[in-house]
């Protein structure tokens, strides 16, 4: 199927930051249920641009970004977008891959007393997946947002 790959939060965090185990197990298990649920051409995609998950983008991101909150990022499409690459390119850059953050997922899938219910996290990750779909297919935000993943 798709390549899924949790990877540990690592960096320069503090460990307060940090998803614990439970809720990053549940989390998981909540991406493995929208995966199975993705139309197949989607997984198709997503056999040649792995998909990470992280706890939270990290220190440089968020500067590089200049996010104050690393809850404010949801994912992260990271490559070249489709027909902006070139044969001919000198430029070296890594492979496409997608990573998105479970502390920016869970807080937009937060209701307005904090809770947050299964549905809306699903959404959420469902969302943030189509929408690093979106700029590895050369979409910018604006784009994005008219079709509903913005």
């Amino acid at each position: 199927m798709c390549l899924l790959v949790a990877l540990p939060d690592c960096g320069n965090r503090k460990r307060t930051n940090r998803v614990n185990q439970t809720k990053r197990d549940y989390f998981d298990e909540q991406v493995a249920w929208v995966l199975e649920r993705l139309p197949k051409n989607v997984l198709r995609i997503l056999l040649e641009v792995p998909l990470h998950v992280e706890d939270q983008p990290s220190k440089h991101l968020c500067q590089e970004l200049e996010l104050d909150d690393p809850e404010e990022l949801c994912g992260c499409f990271t490559g070249v977008a489709y027909g902006e690459g070139s044969a001919l390119s000198t430029n070296v850059s890594l492979p496409n891959s997608i990573t998105i953050f479970r502390r920016g997922i869970i807080a937009e899938s937060r209701d307005e007393n904090g809770k947050i219910r299964r549905s809306s996290l699903r959404h959420q990750i469902r969302v943030t997946i189509l929408h690093e779909l979106a700029h590895l297919h050369g979409m910018d935000e604006e784009e994005i947002g008219c079709l509903g993943y913005g």
